[in-house]
C-alpha cells in the first residue's frame, strides 16, 4: 500500500511524505509502514509509521483507521 500525503497550508505547505508498505486489516495487529521520503521539507526524511484498524467493512470498502508517523527530517 502507497500512501501520499500533500500539505497545503501551515509550515509543511508545498511538501509531501510518502509511506510505503504492506497493510493487512484483518490481522487485528498494528501495521507498520517506511517512510520512502518526500518533498519540501520532508527531503531526505525517513522514518516510520504504525496503522492501526478501527473498523472494516469490505462490502461497503469503509475504513476507519489511525496513523501514527515517526519522520527525521533534514
Amino acid at each position: 500500500m502507497v500512501y501520499n500525503f500533500a500539505f497545503t497550508y501551515g509550515d509543511y505547505n508545498g511538501s509531501s511524505i510518502s509511506l510505503l508498505g504492506s497493510v493487512f486489516p484483518t490481522s487485528g495487529t498494528a501495521n507498520e509502514l517506511s517512510v520512502a521520503g518526500g518533498t519540501g521539507v520532508f527531503r531526505f526524511a525517513r522514518g516510520y509509521a504504525v496503522l492501526n484498524f478501527f473498523s472494516f467493512d469490505p462490502i461497503r470498502t469503509l475504513v476507519v483507521n489511525e496513523l501514527d508517523v515517526y519522520v527525521s527530517h533534514y
